[in-house]
């Protein structure tokens, strides 16, 4: 269908989405972790997954994969998208996150202006400083990975700025 028949022409005021991937590399029982660097605008100092915006042109398993590349040097396996995040930013644009999982089958990684990069067992991972989210989406990741049924999940934030988390079971 050409792009004059997708109906966006008219569409300036209504709600638009900004994608974005977020990756969790595998390698036997851990996961490659990002503690973001301090100079960073967001979440500097805590710990993430892999990913960043999706450029025109690309879908989201070859950004997901450039992603990867870019920030921590790894070719991987058997990408799998895992769920997707719709995130109420509260303005007329939000994000719409696509969440995969990965496996890589070595360990190095190269370093990049994002932050370090760590290996922590999946167990352990919940004693880091992580991202606000991550304690809540990542079980469901992991169980993904695991033959689990993709998830579809919802954030807003309430008039204390606080997360709100809510998945489409």
């Amino acid at each position: 269908m050409p792009a004059d028949e997708q109906g966006v022409a008219g569409s300036a005021d209504r709600y638009a989405l900004i994608p974005r991937t977020l990756c969790f590399v595998l390698n036997g029982t851990d996961i490659l972790l990002l503690r973001g660097a301090p100079t960073k605008r967001i979440w500097p100092g805590r710990y993430n997954g892999i990913g960043g915006h999706v450029e025109r042109g690309e879908d989201v398993h070859s950004a997901a994969q450039r992603e990867i590349m870019e920030e921590c040097g790894l070719q991987v396996e058997r990408l799998q998208l895992c769920g997707t995040v719709t995130v109420d930013t509260g303005e007329a644009r939000g994000i719409l996150l696509f969440v995969f999982v990965a496996h890589a089958a070595v360990r190095h990684t190269s370093a990049s202006a994002e932050g370090t990069l760590h290996w922590v067992p999946q167990q352990q991972a919940a004693h880091y400083e992580l991202v606000e989210d991550l304690p809540v989406i990542l079980p469901r990741v992991l169980a993904v990975a695991a033959g689990a049924a993709p998830f579809a999940a919802h954030y807003s934030y309430d008039a204390q700025r606080k997360l709100c988390i809510s998945f489409a079971d």
